[in-house]
């Protein structure tokens, strides 16, 4: 079994991604991951430029949907 890997969270909410998950996703500066949420589990993973292009879609198709009160209405969802 491999040893568990910790990372302490900040005030900004950051966190440090350890290097030997860095070295397992070929993480380097710069690079996006994205977290994936399912039945309370999150799931780290390098986001490959369709993620990328996905997401730059969704931003866009999505952002008058962007407002401080959609924040608050959609929050708990």
């Amino acid at each position: 079994m491999n040893k568990p890997l910790t990372s302490r969270l900040t005030s900004k909410g950051q966190a440090t991604i350890p290097v030997e998950v860095r070295k397992v996703l070929r993480l380097k500066e710069g690079d996006s991951v994205l977290f994936e949420m399912q039945k309370g589990k999150v799931t780290l993973r390098r986001a490959e430029a369709l993620d990328r292009a996905f997401l730059k879609l969704a931003e866009t198709a999505f952002e008058e949907w962007n407002s401080p009160e959609d924040e608050a209405a959609f929050r708990d969802l």
